[in-house]
């Protein structure tokens, strides 16, 4: 006997509705976009809040991340083993470059007082050299020869033509300029007046500062104005020693400026 089919059992078939959650997964992948915006946006907040230190070596290892040690302070120099560190070495050359700026400009201005007759008695009188702040010019005192009234804070014409030719030298630079008076160590005077050593030296200080200032050099690149008597003194052997009366300039590295 053939059938017809109709007598076969029914088939039921069930589907399966699949759900994704809410909107499905997009939501993970926009907050996950959301994190990582903020993070770098703390991340620049607190690279603005660093050091010029801190913010300069983080653009160093954006520039070349492959080159960083772990310390993340050094970098190697291509396919040199050795290590260099960046910012010492880029200090040092630029410290290495001013000094060397400074000591042709301290050797030019020598040159041009030896060779001005109007300094001739004077020339031997000025030393220049280095120290820790900058370059150090002194302008001192002989037995034959003063650039301060006796007992007074008032140049000598010679003197003050001399600071004013050292003045229009310095403003050709950008470097901050300290000024500093020094007497030996003989008193001032025995009055009560109070007025000392200490009063000299500041107010021939100022002297000198007004000198200096009196064509080109500019007052806003005087950084301060000090006096130190006798507390500085340049021969200690002999506190009396005419060279312990002295004007010093100090052109300070522009390190020491900012």
């Amino acid at each position: 006997m053939i059938s017809d089919g109709n007598d076969l059992p029914p088939r039921i078939i069930k589907k399966v509705k699949k759900y994704d959650g809410h909107h499905g997964g997009a939501w993970k992948v926009a907050y996950a976009d959301f994190v990582t915006a903020m993070m770098a946006l703390f991340i620049v907040l607190w690279v603005m809040s660093q050091s010029q230190k801190v913010q300069k070596l983080v653009a160093n290892y954006f520039k070349n991340p492959v080159g960083f040690s772990n310390k993340s302070s050094e970098i190697l120099p291509g396919d040199s083993k050795s290590l260099i560190k960046v910012e010492n070495n880029s200090i040092q050359d630029a410290h290495a470059r001013e000094m060397e700026m400074l000591k042709e400009m301290g050797n030019k201005l020598l040159g041009e007082i030896s060779a001005n007759p109007a300094f001739k008695n004077i020339s031997e009188q000025i030393k220049i050299e280095f120290v820790k702040e900058g370059l150090k010019i002194e302008i001192i005192d002989s037995a034959k020869n003063l650039f301060f009234e006796i007992g007074t804070a008032k140049l000598t014409q010679e003197a003050f033509k001399l600071l004013q030719k050292i003045g229009d030298e310095l403003s050709t630079l950008q470097n901050k300029i300290i000024i500093e008076g020094h007497t030996d160590a003989r008193q001032y005077t025995e009055e009560p007046s109070g007025y000392n050593n200490f009063d000299l030296s500041a107010e021939r200080a100022n002297s000198a500062r007004r000198a200096l200032t009196s064509d080109r050099l500019k007052e806003n690149q005087i950084d301060h104005v000090i006096g130190y008597a006798d507390r500085k003194l340049r021969d200690k052997s002999d506190p009396f020693n005419f060279v312990n009366r002295r004007i010093s300039i100090i052109v300070k590295y522009l390190s020491e400026t900012k």
